[in-house]
């Protein structure tokens, strides 16, 4: 068997969950044993903290909280769409148009970001791979 066709777009995705989660438990050290003291239960003060100001919102456990839950989301959805490239060849249309305006909204807000340099670039081959390979599954 190829490598190409065990490396699947899903493994992509576990990758980039794995290296978030990672990333968190080694640079966000104080933030996440914060969380954990609460049991990531109480991780912020909650409406104290609104409006959002520099001094009243702690920013750097919030972005720590959305790095690693973002992380930790990633894994079992690249893990369905391994499973699904692996049985039927193909990523649906509807999903891999889902995750490129997901990823787009994201480039968006956060622009100087992984989310615009490696999850852009991936989600508009996911899409595009897919068109190709439908494209060629009704040809046949």
């Amino acid at each position: 068997m190829k490598l190409r066709n065990k490396f699947t777009n899903g493994i992509v995705l576990i990758l980039i969950g794995l290296l978030h989660t990672q990333c968190v438990l080694t640079n966000f050290q104080p933030q996440f044993k914060g969380f954990s003291e609460s049991w990531f239960f109480n991780i912020s003060k909650g409406i104290e903290e609104l409006p959002a100001a520099v001094g009243k919102t702690d920013f750097e456990s919030f972005a720590t909280f959305w790095f690693f839950y973002f992380g930790l989301l990633i894994i079992p959805i690249g893990f369905l769409v391994h499973s699904i490239e692996r049985k039927k060849g193909i990523l649906p249309f509807s999903f891999t148009l889902s995750y490129l305006i997901v990823v787009l909204i994201g480039a968006y807000m956060v622009p100087n970001s992984g989310m615009t340099f490696i999850m852009l670039p991936h989600a508009l081959y996911m899409l595009i791979s897919s068109l190709i390979k439908q494209k060629k599954a009704k040809n046949c």
